[in-house]
């Protein structure tokens, strides 16, 4: 198939960008998208330009890296609960014309063309994300009896790749979704009670620090979220913020 690419092309994060016109022929429709973008930049490299640059690593759906706004959608979302990587040319017809731009939020800061910076993520993370357990070797699995139930929805938030769609899907750019599912994963589990309440004061603080915006309670989140997380963690995360602010207001 014959396509035709918008690609968003800044040199760095002090520069101003714009959306440059590319083609690309005869691109298999078996191709992932990141693959096609490979061919892309074998094809600028050849002719003595710049490559285009865009994060990836895993190229199986599980490190978040890909991140990209794909026709106004992070990740592209023609399928439920994929990753850019996951994309295949074959949901594209011949002819057809795609945006590309990376995540947009202040806290995203662009780095190089797609490549933005989140290190506002790792920072959330530092600010709450530990439990004061001994390391060393795992204890018997019966040591700590953990319900069926509570460890399910536990695991249903530890699923959060940390990619940042919910943040690009948002029009206020709001991070809730990220910290509730970091917070609702620990909180949930014996072992993440001991911190609970100051866990989740240090991380709704910091991600206010970063620039992130408010939710605006209209889902955008959810249905852009590659692996599925349910916005119900975000209210999960609210009552624990209210509860630990009533109780140590400090």
């Amino acid at each position: 198939m014959n396509i035709k690419l918008k690609i968003w092309r800044q040199e760095s994060k002090d520069n101003k960008g714009k959306m440059v016109d590319y083609r690309l022929e005869d691109v298999d429709e078996h191709m992932s998208f990141l693959e096609m973008l490979d061919v892309l930049n074998e094809n600028l490299i050849k002719n003595g330009e710049d490559p285009v640059a865009f994060d990836h690593d895993c190229r199986e759906g599980i490190c978040g890296m890909c991140s990209l706004v794909i026709n106004g959608i992070p990740h592209g979302r023609q399928i439920p609960g994929i990753t850019t990587c996951q994309l295949h040319m074959r949901k594209f017809n011949d002819g057809d014309t795609i945006y590309i731009e990376p995540w947009r939020a202040k806290a995203f800061p662009v780095i190089k063309d797609l490549v933005v910076d989140r290190t506002s993520f790792d920072r959330i993370i530092q600010a709450g994300g530990y439990i004061s357990v001994n390391t060393g070797t795992a204890p018997a699995a019966e040591t700590i009896l953990v319900g069926k139930d509570v460890a399910d929805l536990s695991m249903d938030a530890a699923q959060c790749i940390g990619c940042g769609a919910c943040v690009a899907g948002c029009k206020n750019a709001s991070a809730m979704l990220f910290v509730a599912a970091k917070v609702s994963h620990l909180g949930l589990l014996p072992q993440g009670e001991i911190e609970k309440k100051a866990r989740v004061k240090k991380m709704i603080s910091q991600m206010e620090k970063e620039g992130f915006g408010n939710c605006s309670n209209q889902y955008e989140c959810e249905a852009v979220c590659p692996k599925q997380i349910s916005v119900h963690f975000i209210a999960r995360m609210n009552r624990e913020y209210m509860g630990s602010v009533i109780s140590d207001p400090e």
